[in-house]
């Protein structure tokens, strides 16, 4: 009988491996984010719906999942656009535009909060002219999104842009040759295949606008029922020694960011499964 040949593998074993990961991500994710369900546990269930139901609380989610949401439905248009832009055409400046793109990524947020309020105030650059015209964007729910949106465009853009790359452009012209339209090679060619892509730098750009705070602290004005988000009412409530309050609002912040990227990962997992069946 012939002895079956040892494949080699350059890491270690299967069982080694998935030691060294399970206990990485205990330390780094599981055991940290533990905590915020041990110390909302240190509540009873009438007090834990007391304070997330409580007017300021659920004024502070309104703003901060709708405006998130706007956010991302904004970057999912434009972002897939931006993204076509840098991968299909060749213009003067496009390795600068192609960095730019990142700049979110690297810049602290407070920074990017400090120029957004001051392009946006009232005598700023851009806000001199707009609030004559009765556009309001500094201290407002419009301010908050546009910090939104500045900060999750780049999740969307590189998400798709590597899609596009992958997608021949010989696909294309072949649907042309054959009678499709544009709007027809759009619908039919190319949204199929950036479809996964999409759908998931939606919920990237959505999760990460969820628990945004520096950039939007500055431009958000602060204001109780009007103007704060939940991640800035955690803050408040840590400096009031409210561990219990300021941990069921994390507690809701979290589940609602893992139930978005879940509800994602089985979408993308249908489309991919039909794409493949096709």
């Amino acid at each position: 009988m012939s002895k079956r040949k040892k494949i080699q593998h350059v890491l270690p074993g299967f069982g080694l491996s998935m030691g060294f990961t399970v206990l990485y991500l205990c330390l780094i994710v599981l055991i940290p984010l533990s905590t915020i369900f041990f110390k909302t546990l240190s509540l009873t269930w009438n007090q834990f719906l007391e304070l997330i139901t409580s007017p300021r609380v659920l004024a502070s989610f309104r703003l901060t999942f709708g405006a998130s949401f706007v956010a991302a439905m904004v970057n999912v248009v434009f972002g897939p656009l931006v993204a076509w832009s840098l991968v299909r055409y060749r213009f003067p400046g496009k390795t600068i535009l192609d960095a730019l793109v990142d700049l979110p990524f690297a810049l602290p947020t407070a920074i990017a909060g400090i120029t957004l309020t001051t392009l946006y105030s009232g005598n700023g650059w851009f806000g001199q002219y707009l609030e004559p015209l009765g556009m309001k964007v500094a201290f407002t729910p419009l301010g908050i999104m546009i910090a939104l949106i500045f900060i999750g465009l780049p999740f969307v853009i590189r998400t798709v842009q590597p899609v596009l790359e992958a997608l021949e452009i010989d696909v294309e012209e072949a649907a042309s040759s054959l009678g499709a339209n544009r709007l027809q090679i759009f619908t039919k060619v190319i949204f199929p295949a950036i479809r996964p892509a999409v759908l998931t730098g939606f919920a990237l750009s959505f999760a990460r606008a969820l628990g945004e705070y520096g950039s939007v602290v500055f431009i958000a004005g602060n204001m109780p029922m009007k103007t704060e988000i939940s991640t800035l009412l955690i803050v408040t409530k840590l400096e009031q020694y409210d561990y219990p309050g300021a941990t069921a609002i994390a507690l809701i912040m979290l589940l609602a960011s893992f139930f978005l990227l879940f509800v994602i990962n089985i979408l993308q997992g249908r489309i991919n499964t039909k794409d493949i069946a096709s």
